[in-house]
């Protein structure tokens, strides 16, 4: 049975209603001072029906295994993944075109936390993640992503190559990140169906999935480090993917040309 703690991911867990809470435990000490919002919380597990226990901080920290809890923990059953087909099949959001994200190795719990949170805030579709090479969706995922994880679509895959060689058989353009890549990520048209890519930590993508990308992009860095984390790096290209679509418009290149129709690097 899989845990949350916090006040803020137990909430989220309630209000998305995507997983089913097998009950939730708060600190028995709570009784000696109120607190608002874990009355709050409270007040959604009654509406929910969700079960209420009691027990000490202590049991609480071992539930949890840490002491940031907050006073409450969530039992939570199973977390059901999605099929690739059921995120490609889905209508597309209020821009028209479809967007997600996937994961190639990101094996962070606070990485994949931070990426679910940008993906949630940046109107992501949904979010491919592999079987193997990948950070299961624990607690410290859940608490890193402030509750966001409960509300993202998510789909797991034995093999993240043939499931992007799917998603270009449904005209997905794969869109990797890369320091090496060009053009700048300000310089790609985000106004279509499109995944972005993401590599491991310190290894980056994967050279096969590198190589079933249509086109690699790059973050133009100033300074002496070469790149950012991947989680900052994933949420900088999310965000320039929002403002396009909200703006429908993309920055001109500095020389500005005409551009020739596209054509992916993996066609």
């Amino acid at each position: 049975m899989d845990v949350l703690y916090g006040l803020h991911p137990v909430e989220e867990a309630i209000r998305a209603g995507m997983r089913q809470l097998d009950h939730v435990s708060v600190a028995r000490e709570r009784e000696a001072r109120r607190d608002a919002r874990l009355d709050a919380v409270l007040d959604l597990c009654r509406a929910a029906g969700i079960r209420v226990n009691t027990e000490s901080r202590d049991q609480l920290t071992r539930h949890a295994k840490t002491d940031a809890h907050q006073g409450i923990v969530a039992f939570l059953r199973e977390r059901k993944f999605l099929a690739l087909e059921d995120l490609l099949n889905a209508p597309p959001g209020p821009t028209g075109f479809r967007f997600f994200l996937a994961l190639d190795g990101v094996e962070d719990p606070h990485n994949l936390g931070a990426l679910l949170r940008s993906a949630d805030g940046s109107g992501i579709d949904g979010v491919i993640v592999p079987e193997r090479r990948s950070a299961p969706l624990s607690a410290t995922v859940a608490k890193s992503s402030a509750g966001a994880s409960e509300h993202v679509r998510i789909a797991q895959v034995v093999n993240i190559t043939r499931a992007l060689e799917t998603m270009k058989k449904h005209n997905v353009w794969i869109v990797g990140l890369d320091e090496r890549g060009t053009p700048d990520y300000t310089d790609f048209d985000f106004r279509q169906d499109c995944c972005l890519v993401l590599g491991s930590e310190g290894s980056g993508l994967h050279e096969l999935v590198k190589r079933t990308c249509d086109h690699l992009l790059r973050i133009p860095m100033a300074g002496s480090v070469s790149s950012l984390n991947v989680s900052v790096a994933g949420a900088v290209v999310m965000y320039e993917a929002m403002r396009q679509r909200r703006s429908g418009a993309v920055q001109a290149p500095a020389a500005s040309k005409t551009q020739k129709p596209r054509k992916g690097l993996g066609s």
